[in-house]
């Protein structure tokens, strides 16, 4: 039965389990507007960051007719089991799996289909199984996780994480307590090593010839992407973004490049995008999901 939650507004909120193609049991919330839904919408969260950071967007985007549906992937929240040490799992699950369940979740006939990615889950649009379900896409800080995108201070840092801090936590611990420098959950041991990996590449896991057949998965994307990034995203500026959508080679791409000062919204770094300042962002991406609506009929599914 569907944990049903108080509203605090119009918009009902239920919790519901969704169950992915191997069998692991995701937690997810849905979010339907009080009226009939034009479009549905499944945010593809940031490595680490737990599905109530996108509480406010997705109540936003209920209220203005989308239902849409939010995750915790494999490890992370509500998501995550009772200790991380010992849990293995394959950091690309998150998309060709865990997202992928809410996809299906989502998916009904004659009502088209939206991602919202926010940095990984920019990656994982190209990881699903069925790319035909999809109508459109927006992504907010999704990079390539090269160091040599990112501004020299933030270029040590990043450094001193994966060579020092990361190994020595990792070995200690059994997965990394991402938690303690404040940036999210702690991830397990298989998505520190794979991060760090790909993160080692200039185009992530385009650069690495171990992962062709995965990236060759990418040319299968058809629909539109609109990738929107921050001047002040030290982890992904525009260079990074552009790095690593230029592995969406059969889709219209287009960049979106905020200056977060000229427009009055403030800073945004990598994590403010999804923070109340940012509205004007979130009402961006909606109303180009409904000139997407308008334009073309929805694929039958």
């Amino acid at each position: 039965m569907n944990d049903r939650i108080t509203p605090r507004t119009a918009v009902q909120i239920e919790r519901i389990p969704l169950t992915a193609a191997d069998g692991y049991v995701l937690a997810a919330v849905r979010y339907r507007s009080p009226e009939p839904a034009r479009a549905h919408i499944v945010v593809g969260g940031a490595t680490g960051v737990p599905q109530a950071f996108y509480k406010r967007f997705a109540e936003h985007a209920a209220r203005r007719g989308f239902d849409v549906l939010t995750l915790d992937y494999r490890g992370i929240g509500d998501s995550a089991p009772a200790s991380l040490k010992g849990f293995r799992m394959d950091y690309l699950d998150w998309g060709r799996l865990d997202l992928a369940a809410g996809v299906q979740a989502m998916r009904q006939d004659g009502v088209p289909l939206y991602l919202v990615g926010h940095s990984y889950g920019g990656h994982a649009l190209g990881l699903l199984p069925r790319h035909d379900w999809v109508d459109g896409a927006w992504t907010f800080a999704t990079g390539a996780g090269w160091h040599g995108w990112m501004p020299p201070l933030e270029r040590l840092r990043v450094l001193f994480m994966w060579r020092v801090l990361g190994p020595v936590w990792t070995r200690m611990a059994g997965y990394l307590p991402w938690s303690r420098l404040g940036m999210g959950e702690d991830l397990p041991l298989d998505v520190y090593r794979q991060w760090r990996h790909w993160c080692r590449f200039p185009r992530y896991f385009f650069d690495d010839p171990h992962m062709r057949a995965t990236t060759d998965r990418f040319d299968d994307v058809r629909f539109p992407i609109v990738a929107a990034n921050a001047l002040d995203d030290a982890w992904a500026p525009p260079a990074s973004r552009d790095a690593f959508m230029a592995g969406y080679r059969n889709a219209s791409v287009r960049s979106v490049t905020i200056d977060s000062h000229r427009a009055g919204i403030g800073p945004i770094g990598h994590m403010g995008y999804f923070r109340p300042r940012a509205l004007p962002l979130w009402n961006e991406a909606l109303d180009w999901f409904d000139a997407q609506r308008l334009r073309a009929v929805p694929h039958v599914r």
